[in-house]
């Protein structure tokens, strides 16, 4: 058996050659899995009565996993979503030591058997026309930040970026005339390129040319210049959301974030009759699967095909129950 020490061994090793050297993890996804590990060790810290530099991989054993997954739900209240992603992390860490400490096989597995937690996914939110033209018009383009939140907006909305793709664009990654697009390195570190339609070229332009030319700067920079944090992406939508309730007021019903502006993007192509395989490629979805979420959200689609189908034509006649034991079985 190895020293107790192992586990710091080898939680350095994931994160120095698999995550870092290996898979090339972008920097949000090395964060939240530092987090998820700073919050594991505390909990076996307070559990085990040890240092987490004195702890070994066999401390880490699946009832233990599960304790800890069970305290991050009752003590922090995480639902079943951040459960599981924490749980993908610490199952990315056992596949990585399943390699380098196989004699910890039997223990690995068991841990690699903790099922996800089912939950039930609501539908996603996304803005309709009116809401898109009432939001867009709200900045005070006279101003520059007015002129900067809009064009992140419309960009936001017609090309479906994420929030970290939006704020990581720098000038130079916009190429604006003829086949206008954007180029950005999306989840996965995957490098796609997101066409521009001709008005929102124009907005570009006009702001590239507010701003002044610069390909290394950031194309929606913070007061400062810098790139726009989390924070402020999440508050400018939240600012002017907040101001367009005033003149749409069905904005008020929905929680309104720059996600689902991507989700919004989605959903305008797939109502213009965009196949969702190209949606897909277009979101820089790993899988068409991810894309069925637009499906179940588009209810105009829903009623169209209701309209395609013909009634149900009942025949007249006496009811007649089924099988008592039939029927128990049927209503569970």
């Amino acid at each position: 058996m190895k020293a107790p020490s192992n586990l710091a061994l080898l939680i350095e090793g994931f994160f120095t050659k698999r995550l870092i050297a290996q898979r090339r993890a972008s920097p949000h996804t090395i964060a939240s899995y530092r987090d998820m590990f700073r919050m594991l060790l505390g909990f076996a810290e307070k559990r085990l009565g040890r240092a987490p530099s004195k702890l070994a991989l066999d401390d880490l054993n699946a009832p233990f996993v599960a304790a800890f997954l069970d305290e991050l739900e009752r003590k922090r209240a995480n639902g079943p979503r951040s459960r599981n992603l924490r749980l993908a992390a610490i199952r990315s860490f056992f596949h990585y030591a399943a390699l380098e400490a196989p004699e910890h096989s039997a223990l690995i597995q068991r841990v690699l058997a903790i099922p996800r937690k089912r939950h039930t996914r609501p539908l996603l939110d996304f803005l309709i026309r009116a809401e898109i033209e009432a939001l867009l018009s709200v900045p005070n383009r006279q101003t520059w930040v007015g002129q900067r939140d809009h064009a992140f907006l419309l960009v936001a909305v017609q090309t479906g970026l994420r929030l970290s793709e939006l704020t990581g664009l720098r000038q130079q990654d916009v190429a604006l005339g003829t086949g206008a697009h954007v180029r950005c390195l999306g989840k996965g570190r995957k490098e796609r390129a997101t066409p521009l339609t001709k008005p929102t070229s124009r907005v570009v332009a006009a702001w590239i040319k507010r701003q002044g030319q610069d390909g290394s700067a950031f194309l929606f920079p913070s007061a400062r210049g810098g790139r726009l944090s989390a924070d402020a992406g999440q508050s400018l939508v939240a600012r002017h959301v907040a101001a367009a309730q005033k003149v749409c007021p069905t904005l008020a019903k929905k929680r309104v974030s720059p996600h689902v502006l991507r989700h919004t993007a989605a959903m305008e192509l797939l109502q213009a009759g965009v196949d969702s395989a190209l949606i897909a490629i277009w979101m820089g979805h790993e899988s068409v699967d991810t894309t069925k979420i637009y499906l179940d959200a588009n209810l105009t689609l829903k009623e169209e095909i209701l309209a395609k189908t013909r009634p149900v034509e009942m025949s007249p006649g006496r009811f007649r129950p089924g099988d008592r034991l039939l029927n128990f079985l049927k209503e569970l």
